[in-house]
């Protein structure tokens, strides 16, 4: 049979592999002065929520040069020369999860959308292949995501002049990969296709995910306390397959191309170029998006304002989970409700109002630190830190009850309200002593123990010092100007940047203790869950004695806490 079969491919005719053809660039000069003439662009001065006098439409500002497009598209470059040679591009169009839900969308199908346009990249004329291609051939990363307030496509490239062709006195040098990603934002608004097979392979990673999501104790645990945190809000919780299964072509390209509306967009770039020259190139590819692009999957029904975190039912509550593993291990959690990353608790109210109600000492200073938009912000970020200390210091050095605790905030921007989560990693003789000392050390935090100056000055000189670090990452500067011109993310604008540090340092012990008092962090407030594992039936044991968990093992070794 062996024999036949190779007999068989070597009478086969064999048709040669059609080469794929690199485009040089997606948008021709000449296609780009008939859109030019068709649509003429213009810029508008920058626009902002937090008080922020307008920015001009025709200079360079520091730290960054904020505007808008005549079709309505958000604009921030900075130039960070700290990357050489690098750029960043991020696209925010708001809306994700929370738009499903509440603009009448399948369930699930904006997320699955923002996969398959990952998955896919067919613009116009251009298949798949030649686009990847052209994307390689100038060092472009690309990632689409879509979380639970919006869309997010991020692009890394290099800023110099990629894809060139030749050699010697022939060489013709290819556009730049700040150009090329323009180009390719252009395409993805005007004139992408979408494709079956792409819905495939995204749909196919859902599923995937969604089945290692309940093998997983962590993930199983982190699903379950979020489900009960949030009453079963699905715009919180991972698509199961059916779902996935349901979801169409039409739905996933009508939910996603529904929020590619150039007047709800934000474009944020920074990189090692000449800002001049790269706002000229936004100028000349975006400007040039006709204003009414995609209108036609415009939803007009349904309410326009992000809804708020679903109100948590009172009292918590503690929840149990066990999962077949043959690694006897156990994790801990405890939530509760907090509000967003800017202040907003889910009633509509801010931390800055209820700290003003609640301090009836405060000076005229106080209260003029307070109104500063940037303070919810900055008071959440140094409970943070210093929550993650406390934790730290008790829970794992005093008490040896676990070698990893975590404080995180949920971080919404634009929908109100939000949780925080502690999670401890524990074994499973010790996982309810750890799940105590995390609560005592929380209300020890309001009450008992209080923060001192010490630990606020400490916190002010991490968070400050973090801050230090990552503007030298183009990433961070994106991520710093997206929103800022969002109608969506009142309280962030220009002064979040610029008074970064002025915020920081004025924070006071008192301003924090008042912050707390905003949290959920009363016992009967607090929902509390512990994950473990149990031996599947059948298994025998080896007799081997395992080493027990050392400190510093979930972070790679006690060098590397």
């Amino acid at each position: 049979k062996l024999c036949a079969a190779i007999m068989e491919a070597c009478v086969m005719d064999v048709e040669p592999v059609e080469d794929v053809v690199v485009p040089h660039t997606l948008v021709t000069p000449e296609e780009l002065q008939e859109a030019i003439v068709e649509n003429p662009p213009k810029w508008e001065s920058g626009q902002f929520s937090d008080g922020t006098p307008n920015t001009p439409s025709d200079r360079i500002t520091r730290p960054f040069t904020l505007r808008r497009l005549g079709n309505g598209i958000r604009i921030g470059v900075a130039q960070n020369t700290a990357e050489s040679q690098r750029g960043h591009l991020r696209l925010v169009a708001p809306g994700g999860r929370d738009a499903e839900k509440r603009l009448g969308f399948k369930k699930g199908s904006l997320a699955v959308g923002a996969r398959a346009m990952q998955e896919g990249g067919s613009f116009g004329k251009f298949t798949r292949e030649q686009v990847e291609l052209f994307a390689v051939d100038h060092l472009i990363m690309v990632e689409i995501n879509c979380n639970e307030e919006s869309l997010v496509m991020d692009f890394v490239f290099p800023t110099t002049n990629v894809g060139n062709t030749g050699y010697g006195d022939s060489k013709q040098l290819g556009i730049t990969g700040t150009e090329a990603v323009i180009q390719i934002v252009r395409e993805i608004l005007i004139d992408f296709n979408w494709e079956e097979d792409a819905l495939g392979r995204s749909k196919q990673s859902y599923r995937t995910a969604h089945e290692s999501l309940g093998k997983s104790l962590e993930g199983k645990s982190t699903e379950m306390i979020m489900e009960a945190l949030s009453s079963g809000d699905e715009r919180f919780l991972s698509i199961d397959v059916d779902t996935v299964n349901a979801i169409t072509l039409e739905d996933a390209k009508n939910a996603v191309m529904s929020q590619l509306l150039p007047s709800e967009l934000e474009i944020s770039v920074a990189g090692d170029f000449n800002v001049n020259d790269v706002l000229e190139m936004i100028f000349n590819y975006l400007g040039t998006v006709p204003a009414d692009a995609n209108s036609q999957y415009r939803v007009t029904e349904g309410p326009e304002e992000f809804g708020n975190v679903p109100p948590l039912r009172l009292p918590g509550e503690f929840l149990d989970l066990e999962l077949e593993d043959s690694d006897p291990r156990a994790v801990a959690y405890v939530a509760g409700a907090a509000p967003n990353l800017w202040g907003f608790l889910a009633d509509g109210s801010t931390v800055a109002q209820k700290v003003s109600v609640a301090d009836k000492r405060a000076s005229d200073y106080d209260k003029q630190r307070r109104a500063h938009p940037l303070f919810g912000n900055a008071a959440l970020a140094l409970i943070s830190e210093i929550a993650n200390r406390r934790l730290f210091s008790t829970v794992r050095e005093r008490k040896q009850l676990t070698y990893d605790a975590n404080f995180s905030l949920t971080g919404f921007e634009r929908m109100k309200g939000g949780w925080f989560l502690v999670t401890v990693t524990a074994s499973k003789e010790k996982a309810q002593r750890a799940l105590e000392a995390c609560k005592e050390t929380l209300e020890a935090l309001r009450t008992s123990n209080p923060i001192s100056p010490d630990n606020l000055e400490s916190a002010k000189r991490v968070v400050l010092n973090r801050h230090e670090g990552e503007l030298r990452t183009s990433s961070y500067w994106a991520t710093m100007m997206s929103g800022i011109q969002e109608e969506s993310v009142p309280l962030k604008g220009p002064l979040s940047v610029t008074d970064y540090h002025a915020v920081i340092e004025s924070m006071t012990t008192r301003d924090l203790q008042l912050t707390l008092e905003c949290m959920g962090l009363d016992d009967s407030e607090l929902y509390t869950a512990i994950g473990k594992t149990v031996q599947p039936e059948g298994l025998v044991d080896d007799g081997i004695v395992k080493a027990s968990p050392m400190a510093g093992m979930g972070r790679g070794g006690a060098l590397m806490n």
